[in-house]
């Protein structure tokens, strides 16, 4: 057993390991030398059992000093151990406060909003009411009020969404484009003038357009189950198909800013209107130039869908037309897959903020 004179070399010699050991795991190595169950401190607690009572106080107390210091120097060197570390971790993870702060994404409208917007402003400017309508449509507003049949492929589940509700003979679905807005708009604007009507008088003209969302089951690079249509419509006494072409070939050349376009009206067959035509468009200038692109399908509101307004069509008469906005904002920003718009991707979208 090592007397009490030979404690502080004890003392000094835990220190000294206590010191070298570079890790926790070292450092607990070293201690057990000292304080685990065969250390030298415990070593000696265990000779007192052979000693007097008196050199059992002188001794014990001795070794207790001894114990307490070597505890003390465990703990300081534990502590410089974990601040050694912290001052790692706050090197490696430390900020360069130099560096401009990460700003926050300033949202912006999507590319087809800004397109809905500019549609429903030219044609504002020109005395045409924007409404709205809902996305679930009944079989009578969707086809049988635009004088569709029942047996006409548009009809057929490959080519519409239909959704539970309804009845078997009048189904609902997801309506196929934003005509249906003729129906119901015109059916009001006749009720609020009825009274008019039943007088003699001149009821006042119809302009309207309905942009929105409508559903078909198509997808490809040009075409979406979801994409958007603007539905237009002028009921009058007297409006012509020459209005037609006037209005839409001022509302090209005002949305794409350019005079440098032509336009061509090609026949074609809608069951809503007749005659009908497809319309087409043709920069003069620039990427496109040369190309003709549809942009929209057009013609004089069918007397039969005039009927279902409530008019009669030996006094009304007007033209309808029904385009695609979202082809419309293709053409504006040079965009060659409808897919992009809906993708949510922000890099892309982020392109379009004012």
């Amino acid at each position: 057993m090592n007397p009490p004179d030979a404690l502080p070399d004890l003392v000094s010699s835990a220190r000294s390991i206590f010191q070298m050991a570079a890790t926790p795991a070292e450092l607990e190595n070293a201690k057990a030398q000292f304080l685990g169950k065969s250390g030298r401190i415990t070593e000696l607690m265990k000779g007192m059992s052979t000693l007097s009572v008196d050199d059992k106080k002188t001794q014990g107390a001795a070794i207790n000093l001894a114990k307490q210091a070597i505890e003390a120097a465990l703990a300081d060197r534990r502590q410089a151990l974990a601040n050694a570390e912290l001052e790692r971790q706050l090197k490696a993870e430390a900020l360069d406060v130099s560096l401009p702060g990460r700003r926050r994404g300033q949202g912006s409208l999507h590319a087809v909003s800004l397109t809905l917007e500019r549609i429903e402003a030219i044609f504002g400017s020109i005395g045409f009411d924007v409404a709205q309508g809902p996305e679930i449509e009944t079989d009578w507003f969707n086809f049988t009020a635009l004088n569709t049949p029942e047996d006409h492929p548009a009809r057929s589940m490959h080519d519409t969404f239909y959704v539970e509700g309804g009845t078997e003979a009048a189904p609902n679905l997801l309506r196929t484009h934003t005509s249906p807005m003729q129906i119901r708009y015109a059916v009001q604007h006749v009720k609020k003038h009825q009274s008019l009507i039943d007088a003699g008088h001149r009821m006042p003209e119809i302009r309207v357009i309905a942009p929105g969302r409508t559903y078909r089951v198509d997808s490809d690079a040009t075409h979406s189950p979801m994409f958007h249509q603007c539905e237009g419509l002028w009921v009058g006494e007297n409006v012509s198909f020459k209005d037609l072409k006037y209005v839409f070939t001022d509302f090209c050349r005002t949305f794409f800013e350019t005079h440098d376009l032509v336009l061509r009206f090609r026949p074609s067959f809608f069951p809503f209107t007749e005659p009908s035509a497809e319309i087409d468009i043709q920069f003069q200038s620039g990427p496109l130039a040369g190309r003709w692109l549809e942009v929209a399908g057009s013609g004089q509101v069918h007397p039969n869908v005039i009927r279902n307004m409530g008019l009669d069509p030996e006094h009304y008469i007007g033209f309808a037309f029904g385009m695609g906005p979202d082809r419309l904002t293709m053409l504006r920003y040079g965009v060659n897959d409808l897919r992009l718009f809906f993708d949510g991707d922000i890099r892309f979208l982020s392109q379009f903020q004012s």
